[in-house]
């Protein structure tokens, strides 16, 4: 998967259905850390205020949990 930035959808918001696609695949396990924002950041080419905002909308939902010092994780159901 990659961001179209040329698509009406922001790139956080692209960047943030496709965390939520792998946590629905069980590709990121609940409890489990995600990979560190700055491998989101190369993966995707994107700038760490993009993938931090699409990681807010995501705890936002429920999803994820950032834990100061440790890392973000996928929430527990």
């Amino acid at each position: 998967m990659s961001i179209d930035h040329g698509a009406a959808e922001f790139p956080f918001e692209q960047l943030a259905a496709i965390l939520r696609a792998r946590i629905a695949s069980g590709e990121y396990a609940p409890g489990r850390k995600i990979p560190p924002l700055t491998d989101l950041q190369e993966e995707f080419d994107l700038s760490s205020m993009t993938v931090r905002r699409a990681v807010r909308v995501l705890a936002g939902e429920g999803l994820l949990v950032p834990v100061p010092g440790r890392g973000t994780f996928v929430a527990r159901r």
